[in-house]
């Protein structure tokens, strides 16, 4: 009570007065206090304030008062300038400091104070403020710090700051260097941003926040050191793009212009010609090559077009250039059109380093030099001792055809021959390859009337090689055997020894043919189409007897079913050389085709073997054979030979002969195909007036006709039986009807 009375202690509102007598029961309550405090929220500002004051001066360490009292505080500072405000401002700033004597350890606290102090131009006491933060509070809350501060040196008028901020930053968050790279180059400060670059791109662990690759970081890396060379000294620029070009090898030709580029923003022309130089003539790819000649084209445009206008403009002030001047303005005109004369050259190298075994793009080097024999020359025999005969991209016998036909375009048979020579002992990748070269050479020979030449080289092309240790029996080498070399296989080339034949058919006499031909037929290498054209020959040459016999060794050769198409040629040719005077013998030939021969081809013989019996031999023995066919052919030839056979019969020996013939039919036939027999056999008897046999093939071949997809059939019977039968027959046709119907599935 004594207390109360104090006229020292200010007056107390009556309201007020149940919550300052509990408080002077329970001054530490924070309960009692934060209740006074709501009781007071709408009271007058001053006097929430002093009880706030009162309230943290009996709990300094009470986090929660702190936090309402200095929110309230800060709120009523909104809207007011820091500097002409100052002194609330400083007033706030002690608030903050009192709170923090006891509160050091609250993020929360230190967070509103420095967001305080950013409003405020007080650089340097916040900065320290900031370090004082992250000093008091544990490592594990310094990222809640770090986000506020790097903000405020972001937004600092003091670059150093800013990167005396971010160097410690970066320490704890190394994974946020490129934010402090984008600073460096925002604040100008290039040399240090491209360090920071290299450290970046030679990380190999590094992950980029921003999801960029090693690539793209090292392309941000040249665009710096090229966009601000005269800025960067602290890193080698050259060699750092050159590790890229290295490094980065689908990318070569745009690292090559920015490392161009780079040396003409320092003023080095004659160095970034070097570059352009040393980049047209060493990168792999077109798309590369197509970049750096570009830039190169436009670079040297440029030029020109600089030294033009400076030469304008000296003309136009009535100066007379110098002759230093006029040779220096013809020389680079001089060296760009060289340049454009060189693209086609260049870009064939390009390609030849993609693939130094590519033939085409030799072939199309020799076109380049056009008249220029002595590069012509240099040209092909590079190509012809780079290229890899067994890794060749297409065809290189064309590369050595070609080298030969310049010199014979020249006049020069002898060194064109001689480039012959060394082409036959190269090891193509295939026979045909070598094939062609000595089709070639002889090709060449004939072309001069040196057909004897051409016999020559073509005897040495086809004459059988000499036994080694890899192959002791050459004669049974394999045309097909990759281990052994063409030279050892290609005197079985088809392909040889068909010219051989024309060019000995052409100029040699009929028995060198005929030896060149037995040749091939004794190796077993010929096709049907060499059989024919050597009986052909033959035949042209009156050797009748001779061709029939190729005809028999191709047969013999080939086995069905290519026999089938000498067959087709060798019998016609016989029976038009011998007709009837040679029957037996034809006979012979006939039975002999006929053996084993498959169904599929039996029926064009049978009918030419037939055909022969009626004009030179006897009609029975034709019959004999028709019949013969009717069983050995193939089963949808069937049908088709019965027809012919009976309509032979029908024409030899009467209708009535052909009665066994439909029999037979109806016995051998399938069921699709004895249908037709049947209604052509009962339509035959009917007109023979024989009704009973009619009526009994109906019969008989009602078992094949579905009376609901067939109705044709019934109703010809239908018809037959209302014209020639009975009350009993008919019924009898009803009854057979119903039964097979009954048999048919629905």
């Amino acid at each position: 009570m004594a207390k109360s009375s104090d006229p020292s202690k200010p007056s107390v509102h009556e309201h007020d007065k149940p919550y300052e007598e509990e408080l002077e029961r329970y001054p530490y309550s924070l309960r009692t206090w934060l209740s006074y405090l709501d009781h007071k929220q709408h009271g007058p500002f001053d006097e929430l304030c002093a009880v706030y004051e009162r309230a943290v001066a009996q709990l300094p360490g009470s986090y929660k008062l702190w936090k309402k009292y200095l929110g309230l505080r800060r709120d009523k500072l909104k809207g007011l300038h820091p500097i002409q405000c100052s002194d609330r401002y400083q007033e706030m700033n002690k608030m903050y400091e009192r709170a923090l004597v006891l509160l050091s350890k609250m993020p929360r606290i230190w967070l509103d104070y420095l967001e305080h102090l950013t409003t405020q131009p007080m650089i340097t006491t916040t900065r320290r403020t900031f370090d004082r933060a992250l000093r008091a509070l544990p490592v594990t809350q310094h990222e809640r710090i770090w986000d506020v501060y790097i903000d405020f040196a972001q937004a600092s008028a003091c670059p150093e700051t800013a990167i005396r901020v971010f160097r410690r930053y970066i320490k704890l968050e190394p994974q946020y260097v490129e934010n402090y790279i984008e600073l460096l180059v925002k604040i100008e400060h290039y040399d240090e941003a491209a360090i920071k670059l290299v450290e970046v791109v030679n990380d190999h662990q590094f992950k980029s926040i921003r999801g960029k690759s090693n690539y793209q970081l090292w392309q941000d890396l040249c665009e710096l050191v090229v966009d601000h060379c005269t800025a960067i000294h602290s890193i080698p620029v050259e060699a750092i793009i050159r590790s890229g070009i290295k490094r980065f090898t689908d990318q070569v030709g745009l690292l090559y212009c920015r490392l161009a580029m780079y040396w003409i923003k320092m003023g080095q022309l004659e160095k970034a010609r070097d570059i352009f130089e040393e980049g047209i003539t060493t990168v792999n790819t077109v798309r590369d090559f197509t970049a750096i000649f570009d830039a190169y084209a436009e670079f040297e445009e440029e030029m020109i077009s600089a030294k033009m206008e400076l030469a304008a403009e000296r003309e136009a002030a009535g100066e007379e250039a110098t002759m230093e001047e006029d040779i220096d303005l013809d020389m680079r005109l001089a060296r760009f059109e060289r340049l454009m004369d060189r693209r086609a050259f260049l870009v064939n190298d390009v390609l030849l380093r993609q693939n130094p075994n590519n033939v085409a793009e030799w072939e199309k080097r020799v076109s380049l030099w056009g008249d220029n024999d002595e590069k012509v020359v240099e040209a092909y025999n590079k190509g012809l001792q780079t290229v890899n005969p067994k890794k060749a991209h297409g065809k290189l016998q064309s590369l050595w055809i070609g080298f030969a036909r310049f010199y014979e375009d020249k006049g020069d048979l002898d060194a064109a021959r001689a480039i012959f020579d060394k082409a036959t002992k190269v090891n193509f990748k295939t026979v045909t390859d070598l094939a062609d070269v000595w089709c070639e050479y002889a090709e060449m020979e004939t072309r001069h009337d040196e057909f004897d030449r051409a016999m020559q080289v073509m005897a040495e092309a086809t004459s059988v090689p000499r036994a080694t240790a890899a192959n002791k029996n050459p004669k049974l080498a394999s045309y097909h055997d990759e281990s052994l070399p063409v030279q050892q296989r290609v005197f079985k080339s088809l392909q040889l020894w068909s010219f051989y034949i024309d060019l000995k058919e052409s100029v040699d006499t009929v028995e060198a043919t005929k030896e060149v031909y037995d040749r091939v037929m004794d190796l077993r290498i010929a096709n049907p189409q060499v059989v024919v054209n050597y009986a052909t020959f033959l035949e042209d040459h009156q050797y009748f007897e001779d061709a029939f016999r190729v005809y028999e060794r191709g047969i013999d050769l080939f086995g069905w079913p290519i026999a089938f198409e000498l067959w087709n040629i060798y019998l016609p040719k016989f029976i038009e050389r011998y007709g009837g005077s040679k029957l037996e013998r034809a006979r012979e030939l006939f039975e002999q085709a006929l053996h084993n021969c498959p169904p599929k081809y039996a029926k064009a013989i049978y009918l030419m073997y037939g055909k022969l019996e009626e004009d030179h031999g006897l009609a029975r023995h034709a019959m004999r054979i028709y019949d013969r066919a009717t069983t050995a052919v193939d089963d949808k030839d069937r049908l088709e030979m019965f027809q012919f056979y009976i309509a032979k019969a029908a024409a030899s020996f009467g209708i009535v002969a052909t009665r066994e013939i439909y029999e037979k039919a109806l016995e051998n036939l399938p069921d699709k195909d004895a249908r037709v027999m049947c209604l052509k056999f009962a339509d035959l008897e009917r007109k023979l007036g024989e009704v009973d046999r009619a009526r009994a093939i109906y019969g008989y071949g009602a078992q094949f006709f579905n009376p609901k997809t067939s109705p044709d059939f019934w109703q010809t019977w239908h018809e037959f039986e209302v014209k020639h039968g009975s009350e009993d027959t008919f019924k009898s046709m009803l009854i057979i009807k119903r039964s097979v119907q009954a048999q048919f599935p629905l």
